[in-house]
Parts: C-alpha cells; sequence; structure tokens
C-alpha cells in the first residue's frame, strides 16, 4: 500500500479529498475549483428554493381545500342540515360528501432530497463535494465513460469515509444513454465536459425533473467566441461575431442552444445565473415542462447585426406577441431594423445568431447567493473570486443584451477616452441606464440608442479635438455629422457602481501562473505545453520521462546480458557432455 502512495498526491477541495495518480491518468483542473465552488453556492439556493416552493404548493391546496369545506357548510347550514362539532351529520346509506373528503394537500407526497447526476465526473471531486458539503442533497450519481476515470472516483469514495460511500455512487457508461434511459429522474443534471456539451444537451434536457436545475459548461471558446464560426453553427446552432461582447455571446449562444433542445420535449428553460469565468463559460437554467409556455421562446431570441466600420449593433428578434381578448397572438417579428448601411458610418453590417436576448440572470437567485456566499465565506476556498463575480452580475442590467467597449468606440473616432465615471455620467444625464458587466471590465451595458452613444463621442471630441483623418474612414464619417443630442458631462451621482463606491474587488487576477485549461487526461505531455502548464512542469516531467526510459533501457540490456550468459553456460554445459 505504501509503494502504491507513493504514486498518488493527496490534494484536499473543500472537505473532500482525492488521490491524483501522478501521470495524469485522470483529468484535474486547479482552477476549476472557481466553477466547483459556484455550482455549490447554486446548488444550496436551488434547494432552498424547492424547498419554499413545494411548501408554497402545499400551502396553496390547503387553502383550497378549507375552502371548499367552508362552502359546503355554510350550504349545509342553509339547507338546514344539522351539525354537530363542526362536522356534517350524514346518513350512513347516502355516498360521502366532499366535505368529508381528506384535503388534498394532506395527500401530496413529502418532498425528497434532489437528486444530483454528475454526467462527467474524472476524479469525482464534484461529485464528492457536493455530498459532503451541501445539507439536504440527497443520492449523487457519477458517471464516466473511461474507466480508469471510475476506478478513481470510487477509490476517492472510500478515502473519503462512510459519508461518501452512502451518498455518491459511480458507473462506468456513456452519460448520454444512462440519461436518455433515466427521463425526468434527476433534480440536478451537471454537465461539465472537457470542450464542446453539445452532444450532451438532447439527453441532459430529458433527464432533468420538471421545475430541476441543470448546470452546463462549455470550455471550447474558441468557437463559441468567433474563431470558427462555422465549427459553431454545427455544434450549437447559431453564427458568432467577433466582437469584444464575444465572451457575453457564447453564454447567449450556449442558453439559446440549451432552449432549442428543450422545446423539441414540450419544455423551455428559466436563467437563474450565466457566468463567464477563466476559460469557460457557465450557465445554470431551470428546466420547466409547458406546451404553452413554450410559444414564448420566439420573443426570448435575436439576431445580431455588427457594423463593420464602427461598433454599432442592433438585434433583430426572431418573433412577436399580440394580444388579442383573452388569449395571445404569435407572429414573426417585423424587420429588418437595420438599413443595407449603416447609419452613423456608411459600411456593411455581419449578421449573427441566433442568441438568447431575453435576461441570463435572476437578480432574486444572485442576490440571495451572494448573501448566503457572504455567510459561509470560509467553506468556499475560491471564495474572493466568486464572491466578485456575483458582486458585479447583481449590478447588471439583466434586460440589456450585449455591452459596448469604451475604448473601442475611442478607438473608432481615433480620440482619447473619457473616463468611465464621465461617460456614465454622460448617459444617465441623457435619461438612460448604464452599468458594467462582469464579463469585461471595460464593458459597459446602456440601454441608450447607438444614435445618442455617438452624439455623446461626438461632444467629447469638440472638447478634446483630435488630428484631421482620412474622410473615408469610418471615424471621420460619425465626426462629420453634427450631434442631435444636448450632452452634460457633469459628474452624476450613480456614475459609480455601489461596489466601486465602496472599493470592493470584482476583477481580480489570476491566484498563480498558467491558471487556465490543462492538458486531456492520458496525453503526454511535450515542449508545446509550455502555454498551459509552464516551463517547470514539462521540464520536470520530461526529465522524469527520460529518467524512466532511461531505466527501462538498463533493465533490458541486464536481461539482454543475463539471457548471453544464461546461453554461454548452456553451451558449456553441452560441450562438456560431449567430451564425457
Amino acid at each position: 500500500m505504501e509503494s502504491d502512495l507513493n504514486d498518488y498526491t493527496v490534494i484536499k477541495e473543500g472537505e473532500a479529498e482525492i488521490l491524483l495518480h501522478k501521470k495524469n491518468q485522470v483529468f484535474f483542473n486547479k482552477a476549476q475549483v472557481n466553477n466547483r465552488d459556484m455550482s455549490i453556492a447554486v446548488l444550496r439556493e436551488f434547494i432552498s428554493k424547492r424547498k419554499q416552493e413545494h411548501e408554497a404548493k402545499l400551502s396553496k391546496r390547503n387553502r383550497s381545500a378549507s375552502n371548499v369545506v367552508d362552502k359546503d357548510s355554510s350550504q349545509a347550514s342553509k339547507e338546514g342540515t344539522p351539525i354537530e362539532n363542526g362536522e356534517h351529520q350524514v346518513a350512513s346509506e347516502d355516498p360521502p360528501s366532499s366535505a368529508s373528503k381528506k384535503p388534498e394537500g394532506v395527500a401530496l407526497r413529502g418532498l425528497q432530497p434532489p437528486k444530483v447526476l454528475e454526467a462527467l465526473s474524472a476524479s469525482g471531486l464534484r461529485a464528492l463535494r457536493y455530498a459532503r458539503e451541501i445539507e439536504g442533497i440527497g443520492q449523487v450519481v457519477a458517471l464516466d465513460n473511461d474507466i480508469a476515470s471510475v476506478e478513481a472516483c470510487q477509490r476517492n469514495i472510500k478515502f473519503n469515509g462512510s459519508l461518501a460511500i452512502s451518498k455518491v455512487e459511480s458507473h462506468h457508461t456513456d452519460a448520454r444513454v444512462h440519461m436518455l434511459t433515466h427521463p425526468n429522474e434527476f433534480d440536478v443534471v451537471d454537465l461539465d465536459p472537457y470542450g464542446s456539451p453539445s452532444i450532451f444537451l438532447d439527453s441532459a434536457i430529458q433527464s432533468v425533473s420538471d421545475g430541476g436545475l441543470l448546470m452546463c459548461t462549455a470550455t471550447d471558446m474558441a468557437v463559441l467566441c468567433g474563431g470558427n464560426g462555422e465549427v459553431c453553427y454545427s455544434k450549437y446552432g447559431s453564427y458568432p461575431l467577433r466582437g469584444k461582447y464575444c465572451h457575453e455571446m457564447a453564454l447567449r449562444i450556449l442558453l439559446a442552444s440549451i432552449e432549442s433542445h428543450a422545446n423539441r420535449y414540450k419544455r423551455y428553460i428559466v436563467p437563474v445565473l450565466s457566468v463567464q469565468m477563466d476559460f469557460y463559460v457557465r450557465v445554470f437554467v431551470r428546466v420547466y415542462t409547458s406546451a404553452s409556455a413554450m410559444k414564448n421562446t420566439p420573443l426570448k431570441l435575436s439576431y445580431v447585426y455588427q457594423c463593420i466600420g464602427c461598433d454599432s449593433f442592433h438585434l433583430q428578434p426572431v418573433g412577436r406577441s399580440l394580444p388579442k381578448n383573452n388569449s395571445v397572438r404569435y407572429l414573426p417579428a417585423i424587420g429588418p431594423v437595420v438599413a443595407q448601411e449603416c447609419n452613423h458610418c456608411g459600411k456593411k453590417y455581419n449578421m449573427g445568431g441566433l442568441i438568447w436576448s431575453a435576461p441570463i440572470h435572476d437578480q432574486e437567485w444572485v442576490t440571495s447567493i451572494l448573501n448566503s456566499v457572504k455567510s459561509m465565506k470560509d467553506r468556499y476556498p475560491a471564495y474572493d473570486r466568486i464572491y466578485a463575480v456575483l458582486t458585479t452580475i447583481s449590478e447588471e442590467l439583466v434586460d440589456v443584451p450585449l455591452f459596448l467597449s469604451l475604448h473601442n468606440l475611442c478607438a473608432t473616432l481615433k480620440c482619447i477616452s473619457p473616463s468611465a465615471a464621465i461617460f456614465r455620467s454622460a448617459v444617465i444625464n441623457a435619461n438612460y441606464r448604464i452599468s458594467g458587466t462582469h464579463v469585461n471590465p471595460l464593458g459597459m451595458k446602456t440601454d441608450a440608442p447607438m444614435e445618442v452613444i455617438w452624439d455623446i463621442m461626438r461632444c467629447w471630441v469638440k472638447n478634446h479635438p483630435i488630428k484631421a483623418q482620412a474622410p473615408e474612414l469610418p471615424g471621420s464619417v460619425i465626426l462629420s455629422k453634427e450631434p442631435s443630442h444636448q450632452v452634460d458631462f457633469s459628474r452624476h451621482v450613480g456614475s459609480l457602481s455601489k461596489a466601486q463606491a465602496k472599493k470592493v474587488a470584482r476583477f481580480l487576477p489570476n491566484p498563480e501562473k498558467h491558471w487556465g485549461p490543462k492538458l486531456r487526461a492520458g496525453r503526454q505531455i511535450t515542449s508545446k505545453h509550455v502555454s498551459l502548464i509552464g516551463h517547470e512542469a514539462v521540464n520536470g516531467h520530461l526529465t522524469q520521462h527520460h529518467e524512466e526510459l532511461k531505466e527501462e533501457e538498463e533493465a533490458v540490456q541486464e536481461d539482454n546480458t543475463q539471457e548471453e550468459l544464461d546461453a554461454k553456460r548452456l553451451k558449456t554445459t553441452e560441450d562438456i557432455a560431449s567430451t564425457s
């Protein structure tokens, strides 16, 4: 056992510990502690909300049952039926009245602890943390299609003691098959694959119970952010644009894809939290079943028109609704929302999408999660990071899709940049809203139209002149027009968010070097992986690899030498035997 333990490293995160093999046999990334901490925080809130919803449903049914009893009692008293001890005296031969029946709410099944599925468990660290750290959680099922990962997960379950053994179970199976064969069984499904989750979405949507929680990670950011638009379209059914808002667009593309899969089964999603952190996006959505509510999906989806000359973008909704008497009529949206050429710089548009254009957060959830995290800060290893992200999200404008970059606006005009506080003040003084975004420290969400934004920048350039530029440049075309709005740059009290006013850190640096994606499990480390794990790790691994090769060569040489000696001895013995 001692020789076996020498091949492993004990890693502790939160209240869970795992044994990690030194040869990269099972995938583990320390940077995903942010992901796991955020998931635990959301799961705690989900369990709390689920309990509140169940109690509200019970209360509603009990009130309904008591109203029926009261109504029957009053009707019986009017008819002169004798009442004794608050109950009707009914003859034995008559069928029991509704008043004597047991209230419907009492017959409701008690709320069971939520059952969780971790579809791609690897070492099982996430499942173990769920089981050990979240109060009120039920069975946690950990799946993996790699036998080495399943063995590692089972070993780690035993290593974490009786609580983990009683709550966590590990299976060697294809997650897609397992989810398809267990429809509506899991209250929580967690997808955190290496790369794209697209191949798991259809089965995951079917395995989540009604009102359940789907947590999904996508790490293929190069695809989602426009590096390979055709690949993104094949995986997610959407074409990305390479704007400053590309990371938020990645979130909205993923949500639109999940909604598309849900609609095939008369289901729809309600996002409660959507996060872009480190090198991935992570979304948390409730999944509901309703054929009528599903009809609202076209109202939540839009295409994006992005000008190729300036930073102007516009959203084209897919559908619209028209109230008619007591019903709603659903119609295609009216468009296009833009002309062939940009009204500001005269250039053409690129079109991207579909994207989810409805809110990507539920601010009630975000506020509650933030308060819960603050009250349990010692239980989150990555507290500083998730607190900073949640704080920034809590101040976002949830009804404004995508965002502008102040530096990009100034780059288009080739002017010096105003401070963020001055720009925010100008927008607020024009009676529009503006906020930051957790995706980009320089990003600004606002409901001000692009005409107002460019008027603000025109007035800024008038006060801070620039050198003459070529007349055909987009910036020159924009500045050639006179502003149509009066702009007030005086400092507004709302120009700083509450977090900024309190000097709360919102964008933290990485805690250590090479904090990012890691190699897939089992892949041999070479010199080309320096950017992922660093020179020291690569050199150390290569040195160890060379030493192992040298030992193997020496062992082979020793075997060959021994075989030669054995052959000589055999020949000598034969010679002696033939001579005698």
